[in-house]
């Protein structure tokens, strides 16, 4: 007979009642959430075919929606400029693809330990039938019944929060919560435990449509006279019209080339070759972390702009003792000929890694560390 894991006291009397929202949410928040809501099933009825969740799980009762802060902290080294990637790994991919998936699991695993279904699907949405704007995927995938949605289904993340109490959504279409505003990774899990929903949120607004995401969008696409407005959960909503295509680009750190110029920076998007815009310091995009994380703009108007306005207002929970911005936004002038030197140096190397830096050693730029420095740093 193999080894049985011991009962962990908090099932056993879990196990001796009904299961209810508030042992849900308070087990939650202890695996590590930082905000829990919970919406029923009902106030998805306008959700569209490929955002339904009923087409995931027929029996479905209950969503629960989760807020993950992005750390204030990790935001710190964009807007100073000089360390970029604490934000796409421990403030975006990371919080998707290890910190959330662990709390969201064990969550589930209480569910079902007490005879109910639960998904765990968490930020996850990498296999969806639709793009960006929500059209299918031309070539992808098909129904496998008449009437069924076509794989994978997206649910509507920041609806989902919404929809479960969490927050509002904000002009950029950035989900708000009262406690971090922008600084925020929502995920949700499905089940077909029926549990008491908590009110949509009708707290103090926290968008007062200030558009400082709209004049510090490196891209330009939140656009100030574009609105979207949609149903959900019997609520009208609206956000500006974000043009996806130049969010893609801009958040990278691109931009589109002019006429004689190279693009060196990734790799051709949406017909255009790419250069590195005055919101990166990189001649070339680094690599991924952690799947997804390569925000170098570091959510500059969407993100560091919504939140500077809002904690000028004292409209968040989330209180520091000093303030976010201390010095001017930051821009790169690729023009300056020391500039240009880096950028010439580096059009021919390949993407920057630890197995290359090496390749990037040059009397104008420092090395590596010492083998006993570089070590410690790993």
């Amino acid at each position: 007979m193999g080894i049985q894991p011991k009962d962990n006291p908090t099932m056993k009397e879990i196990k001796k009642q009904t299961i209810t929202s508030e042992i849900i949410k308070r087990q939650a928040l202890a695996l590590g959430a930082d905000a829990v809501g919970i919406g029923n099933i009902d106030r998805w009825k306008e959700a569209p075919l490929q955002m339904d969740p009923k087409q995931i799980m027929p029996e479905c009762k209950s969503i629960i929606g989760f807020v993950f802060r992005v750390m204030r902290g990790s935001l710190r080294g964009v807007e100073e400029g000089t360390f970029f990637s604490n934000y796409s790994s421990m403030g975006y991919g990371g919080i998707t693809y290890l910190f959330m998936p662990m709390v969201v699991m064990n969550l589930a695993r209480m569910i079902e330990d007490v005879g109910y279904e639960a998904i765990p699907m968490g930020h996850q949405s990498d296999w969806r039938g639709i793009d960006n704007e929500g059209d299918i995927r031309r070539g992808y995938s098909v129904p496998v019944r008449p009437g069924r949605a076509a794989p994978d289904i997206m649910l509507h993340l920041r609806i989902g929060a919404f929809l479960c109490g969490l927050g509002e959504i904000g002009f950029s279409k950035m989900f708000l919560s009262p406690q971090f505003g922008p600084r925020n990774r929502v995920g949700l899990m499905l089940t077909d435990l029926e549990l008491e929903p908590d009110p949509i949120y009708a707290g103090p607004p926290l968008c007062n449509r200030c558009m400082a995401c709209v004049a510090h969008c490196p891209g330009q696409a939140i656009k100030q006279d574009k609105i979207v407005k949609t149903v959900a959960g019997g609520i009208e909503l609206e956000w500006s019209d974000i043009d996806c295509a130049a969010c893609d680009v801009a958040f990278r750190g691109g931009r589109a080339v002019e006429p004689g110029e190279e693009g060196v920076y990734t790799e051709e998007m949406y017909g255009n070759k790419i250069t590195a815009s005055k919101f990166s310091p990189f001649v070339k995009k680094p690599a991924n972390l952690y799947n997804t994380g390569q925000a170098v703009c570091g959510g500059r108007g969407c993100v560091r702009a919504c939140m500077v306005s809002l904690e000028n207002r004292d409209a968040l929970k989330n209180k520091f003792v000093t303030k976010f911005r201390r010095e001017p936004l930051w821009t790169v002038d690729w023009s300056d000929p020391a500039n240009q030197k880096v950028a010439e140096e580096g059009k021919h190397l390949g993407p920057v890694s630890l197995s290359n830096l090496q390749a990037y050693k040059t009397p104008s730029t420092p090395g590596p560390a010492a083998p006993s420095q570089a070590k410690e740093a790993d």
